[in-house]
């Protein structure tokens, strides 16, 4: 093994045994904070200067993103009008190693006078920060991963690793759902797989629903004119969804049935048809379509009802992966 390896190891190893560490250091002070920040109205301010501050804007963005509004406030503005960015029912989660960090300690006069509760993200629970805080997320560390014991690495990984854990926990007890999830990531790859049935279903006038007691030429003319994709759902008196009709069930039955255009409805759907709520994940109506080869799924309402179809093509066309 390298020297550049067997050093890189040697971190990587130090950095698990202090992540395994900080597991067994949690204690009432992650659960006071996550009761603080469900109990108020308001955002979760970050804050944080150097190292701290980069975690910061991190932890902010993966609060905001799971369900938890936050945004990052640059200690050294605050002082200058970015105070007013704080505001009572938010509540001020501060990270400093050390707590004695001047920038952070001088925004705790102003949070007390508006009544903003203040949550350390601290190696030193009886530092000024931690004494001054109304919840402390420990981050101590035995040192740093570094051979001098100088740089901020293994305590910014713990610090990291710390605010996911907030954040997870305070997405669980939100009961915050992929779709949900889906809501606040709606570019790129991420937004596309987490893309709702409602998102891409064809609706209306692409959408033709027809009852059991439709003759089946009438129900080719409504397809037509409805520009589906040979595809229609058959609902009952109720409007709920009892079948499907497609083109291929047409053309099977002809081969057989030469009078099958004079037919109703009824005697040609495939009955009881497999559906997708319209609030589920695009991707999971992909895996259906996939699985059974079909080219087109029904798609329901909560009180199953025919609302649209999800078509293959479509979710191709989308990059629905």
């Amino acid at each position: 093994m390298s020297e550049t390896i067997d050093i890189a190891g040697r971190v990587l190893r130090h950095e698990a045994r202090a992540l395994e560490r900080a597991a067994e250091l949690l204690d009432e002070g992650i659960e006071r904070a996550a009761d603080l920040i469900l109990s108020l109205p308001g955002r979760v301010v970050t804050t944080g200067v150097g190292k701290s501050g980069s975690i910061a804007k991190k932890m902010a963005g993966t609060l905001a993103s799971t369900g938890t509004p936050a945004f990052f406030l640059h200690p050294a503005e605050a002082p200058h009008g970015d105070f007013g960015m704080i505001q009572k029912g938010d509540s001020l989660l501060a990270l400093s190693y050390s707590g004695t960090s001047a920038e952070i300690l001088a925004l705790l006069p102003y949070c007390a006078s508006c009544g903003v509760p203040v949550i350390a993200l601290t190696g030193f629970a009886d530092s000024p920060l931690g004494k001054h805080s109304a919840a402390i997320l420990n981050g101590h560390v035995a040192r740093e991963a570094d051979p001098h014991n100088l740089a901020p690495t293994t305590s910014a990984t713990v610090a990291l690793a710390l605010g996911d854990a907030l954040a997870i926990v305070l997405m669980e007890r939100r009961k915050f759902t992929p779709e949900d999830f889906a809501r606040y990531h709606p570019g790129g790859s991420l937004g596309r797989s987490l893309a709702l049935v409602r998102d891409i279903m064809r609706t209306d006038d692409a959408n033709p629903i027809v009852s059991k007691d439709t003759a089946v030429l009438d129900a080719l003319l409504v397809m037509t004119g409805c520009r589906s994709a040979g595809v229609a759902s058959v609902a009952d008196a109720d409007g709920r969804l009892v079948g499907l009709f497609t083109d291929g069930d047409l053309r099977r039955q002809l081969s057989a049935d030469p009078q099958v255009l004079t037919r109703t409805v009824g005697d040609v759907m495939t009955p009881d048809p497999t559906a997708i709520g319209q609030d589920r994940l695009a991707t999971e109506g992909l895996r259906i379509l996939t699985e059974h080869k079909w080219d087109n799924l029904p798609v329901i309402d909560g009180d199953g009802r025919p609302v649209g179809i999800l078509d293959v093509q479509d979710l191709l066309d989308a990059r629905i992966l």
